[in-house]
């Protein structure tokens, strides 16, 4: 692990995220141009949203990522794989989808998996981070969770969307980090507002932040050069 964690490190480590109902246009745009500003890995939007960030982010390094069967991950699997598919026709580069969590507390391993798979199939080339909500979880079943995932062909797994009881903590990323090894990457998201909660996430095995506080924890960042 780095001694300091940059601003630069940081932001590279970061999706820039505004996933709320009541997310305007102009919002969005406004987003956008932060990601660009202080060079954020990736804007996180709902589907809705992509096209307009296509268009705002064209030429620039910053790409889009979206979510399928957000928050609840209760849609079918048909609607998650065209919920996918039409999202990277329209120019999303990853898909943040949410499993099937009532199947998940049944222990039904194999539907979780299978709905998983349908979506990465569908995604290509774009690559599926796959939402656990772990708030909602045991141990047992995050660590069960994070294998379906791999075993689906999921490029990461992911900690919560958000909207459930809770968020990101380094309990959780270590786990699944242990869980994943050097199969999938994990992905920290929910209640981030900080600077110190970033690198806490990051150095607990964490490769990617997801944040609506982007711009408040790169700035927390710079505050310790």
């Amino acid at each position: 692990m780095p001694e300091t964690w940059t601003s630069a490190m940081i932001a590279a480590s970061t999706d820039h995220t505004l996933l709320k109902a009541i997310a305007t246009e102009n919002q969005v745009i406004s987003m956008c141009r932060e990601a660009k500003l202080y060079a954020l890995k990736a804007v996180c939007v709902n589907p809705y949203w992509v096209s307009t960030c296509a268009r705002e982010l064209a030429g620039s390094e910053v790409f889009i990522v979206t979510v399928v069967g957000f928050p609840l991950g209760a849609t079918s699997t048909v609607a998650k794989s065209e919920e996918a598919r039409h999202a990277v026709e329209e120019g999303a580069r990853e898909i943040d989808m949410v499993i099937n969590i009532g199947k998940a507390k049944t222990g039904d391993w194999t539907a979780v998996q299978d709905d998983i798979a349908a979506v990465v199939h569908a995604s290509k080339p774009a690559i599926v981070k796959t939402i656990i909500e772990t708030c909602y979880l045991t141990k047992d079943e995050k660590v069960a969770a994070c294998r379906a995932a791999v075993a689906a062909g999921a490029a990461f797994v992911m900690t919560s969307t958000g909207f459930g009881t809770g968020g990101a903590t380094v309990e959780d990323i270590r786990l699944m980090k242990e869980a994943v090894g050097d199969r999938a990457l994990v992905k920290a998201s929910g209640g981030i507002k900080t600077y110190e909660d970033a690198v806490a996430l990051l150095e607990a095995g964490a490769s990617r932040i997801g944040a609506s506080a982007g711009v408040a924890i790169i700035r927390g960042a710079e505050s310790q050069a």
